[in-house]
């Protein structure tokens, strides 16, 4: 692997740190919320496949669900206002993107939140919890990515 320092672009992703923390902190401030993809977007459809008696899944209102998963799907097309989308290189084919997919939620509902939880506002709250599932997330992506570059070595 090498890292393509001519083109590193630190304001840029200082800059973009920097956005999502504020929004991260507003959104906090102004649901009492985190902005956790796993509690926003499939907390609903977690609870129409398996429904708790008693349980409203009302934690979070519909206008602000709405209103965060638009800004996730139209952040890319305002970058793409002001600047060109990064190259994207997939060196796996659909099997592949579906397994991790998989794999990804399944890790997710089993650390109870997904890395936009834990590692950004969790860890921005010095929560244990949080530490330890970025720990963990941390260190099955870095035994991912070394069993898929050198012991299976499936062209990744």
């Amino acid at each position: 692997m090498n890292i393509d320092w001519i083109h590193f672009t630190p304001w840029q992703a200082l800059g973009g740190g920097l956005l999502i923390g504020l929004a991260s902190a507003l959104y906090l401030l102004g649901n009492g919320r985190i902005a956790g993809i796993i509690g926003i977007v499939a907390e609903p459809l977690l609870a129409l496949l398996k429904p708790r008696a008693g349980a409203a899944s009302q934690s979070v209102s519909q206008s602000a669900r709405l209103f965060f998963i638009a800004g996730l799907l139209l952040a890319p097309w305002l970058w793409r206002c002001f600047a060109p989308w990064p190259e994207a290189q997939v060196d796996v084919g659909p099997l592949g993107l579906v397994l991790a997919g998989v794999l990804v939620g399944f890790g997710a509902r089993l650390g109870n939140g997904c890395t936009s939880g834990h590692g950004v506002c969790g860890l921005s709250r010095l929560s244990l919890r949080s530490l330890v599932n970025v720990m963990i997330f941390m260190a099955a992506g870095f035994g991912t990515v070394y069993l898929m570059r050198h012991v299976l070595t499936l062209g990744v």
